[in-house]
């Protein structure tokens, strides 16, 4: 054994080789190519469009859904529907930012029948896209609307109302972040579509708008 060890043998045995996502080598345009020619689950026969992101591709802030809905997926951007006038709203009238000065997307690239919520195995199949985009735009705040993105996020299986409110460290799973950089913090707070169910809800994005506010206006990370 120690003849092994001096040698080396033991020691890459014992190191666990580090999975490489197949988007490693991808910038942005061909990650988004490659989505929109993506027939990796059953959701491409039924999609009009492959919802891929939209906004700045440098933005400190990123706002992540679950999935495209009916108007996003015949249009091809992500909220645009009545969810993203209000989060248009939030960005602009409450923020003071313009729609542009931020990046939106989604987990699933594609949308579930009938709005359904995304299974497992669709999440998994998808999220690398996700994930890449995250490790190129390097945003500062990701915020995660409503129980899906947040659960993804945080790797996590608990529900919005306990994760919103507070900044979560982002534990996304296959995630890498340049050393000289901190990985970006998650607010969880509720899916605009929410909103539009329960208006009383609005008080409380708001408080969580504001702290996203307050982070961005340090300067930190």
């Amino acid at each position: 054994m120690e003849e092994q060890l001096q040698l080396g043998f033991m020691e890459t045995e014992l190191q666990e080789p580090q999975k490489q996502s197949p988007y490693a080598d991808f910038d942005l345009p061909a990650l988004a190519t490659d989505a929109a020619a993506c027939t990796k689950c059953p959701l491409h026969e039924t999609r009009n469009s492959v919802v891929f992101g939209v906004g700045n591709t440098g933005a400190d802030l990123m706002f992540i859904g679950e999935a495209p809905g009916a108007d996003e997926d015949r249009q091809g951007e992500p909220f645009v529907g009545r969810a993203g006038q209000l989060l248009t709203q939030i960005i602009e009238s409450g923020m003071r930012l313009k729609r542009g000065d931020v990046y939106i997307a989604n987990v699933l690239k594609c949308r579930p029948p009938g709005n359904r919520n995304p299974e497992s195995d669709e999440v998994e199949t998808c999220s690398p896209y996700l994930v890449r985009q995250i490790e190129l735009i390097q945003p500062k705040v990701i915020v995660a609307l409503g129980s899906f993105a947040a659960q993804m996020m945080l790797g996590t299986k608990v529900g919005i109302t306990k994760l919103r409110g507070e900044f979560h460290e982002c534990k996304v799973d296959g995630l890498q972040v340049p050393p000289h950089k901190k990985p970006p913090v998650v607010m969880p707070t509720y899916h605009p579509a929410y909103l539009l169910r329960n208006p009383n809800a609005k008080r409380d994005v708001w408080e969580d708008i504001k702290k996203v506010l307050a982070f961005l206006a340090e300067g930190t990370g």
